[in-house]
């Protein structure tokens, strides 16, 4: 009996397209499994390649107005909160394209905690939450602290979030150290900006100054002694933790008082460009040899600084500057 042979062209035309039955698959059959089989898998759900180009469409960019609008919608009907501010970068007119969003809320003392469910199911009507970071904080200073960065966003774009308790004493509204501060909203005015207390100020700079050269004294030795060992990564942490640190408050105490307490932070801004650039090739150092020489240089800038800082001028900037 003669067997007829199927060939390989026939075989490739006959498909199975339900349980047990098999049939040629016409061009038109081909199209509509290729578009079923692409956007499906058997259980109706849509492919993993299908997916993420789905939620790639879906997570458009996101900008800060976008944000701040959420949360006000969100947060300004609740009778238990009662204002909403912004400051940081904005609030010294330095907004760019690496600004986060620094943002303030004032809620009854009470209610705190839960503000931030309401604050995340808010951002997460704009974009998934894609990190959050809890700041640890005591009852003493009067707020709760949590970062976020939503998904779609720049990575810079971190929202910076505290809730005061209402009650609380500081809320760092003290336009001359903060900036300006931009009210989302404020309830009846219920939020005060709060005038620099000058003579508070004053007080505050006389014990620093007294306890920095306390300290510096008793301790700077560490460095050298850590030198001599050639323990040089002991050294060099000393040198930045215990020198320069206490370089740079003095500078700041010294030309610019009212932000005497933030280290490195806005320096750029705060102190004069010749002195930046000497604190700078301060901070870079080479090697073991640089790290001597750098430590002697700080030192001796430091008893200068200290020498330098008039405490009556000081007094007489700030009263000059009052309201």
């Amino acid at each position: 009996m003669k067997i007829q042979k199927t060939t390989h062209r026939e075989k490739s035309r006959e498909r199975t397209t339900r349980r047990g039955t098999k049939h040629p698959i016409t061009k038109h059959d081909k199209m509509t499994l290729h578009n079923t089989t692409r956007l499906k898998t058997p259980d109706n759900r849509a492919t993993p390649g299908e997916t993420k180009r789905q939620n790639s469409r879906s997570h458009k960019p996101v900008h800060r107005e976008q944000i701040l609008s959420a949360l006000v919608r969100a947060l300004e009907p609740l009778d238990y909160v009662h204002a909403m501010w912004e400051g940081g970068a904005i609030g010294h007119g330095r907004l760019d394209q690496w600004s986060d969003i620094d943002l303030y809320i004032d809620a009854q003392d009470e209610r705190v905690h839960g503000i931030f469910r309401v604050v995340e199911r808010a951002l997460e009507s704009v974009s998934p939450i894609d990190i959050r970071y809890e700041v640890p904080t005591t009852p003493a200073q009067g707020y709760e602290q949590a970062f976020y960065r939503l998904k779609g966003t720049s990575k810079f774009l971190l929202i910076d979030l505290a809730v005061f308790r209402h009650s609380a004493e500081n809320k760092f509204l003290e336009a001359e150290i903060h900036g300006k501060i931009y009210f989302c909203f404020n309830k009846n005015n219920i939020v005060k900006c709060s005038p620099l207390d000058r003579e508070k100020l004053l007080d505050t700079l006389k014990s620093r100054l007294e306890r920095i050269q306390s300290r510096f004294s008793t301790f700077e030795c560490f460095v050298q002694k850590e030198i001599n060992r050639k323990n040089w990564i002991e050294a060099l942490d000393l040198y930045r933790g215990l020198v320069l640190d206490s370089l740079v408050e003095v500078l700041r105490i010294k030309l610019k008082p009212v932000r005497y307490q933030f280290k490195t932070r806005y320096i750029n801004y705060d102190l004069p460009p010749g002195v930046v650039n000497r604190l700078k090739k301060l901070h870079f150092v080479r090697d073991e040899k640089d790290l001597g020489h750098k430590y002697r240089v700080a030192k001796r800038w430091f008893h200068e600084t200290v020498r330098g800082v008039n405490l009556e001028e000081i007094e007489r900037a700030l009263k000059s500057t009052e309201r």
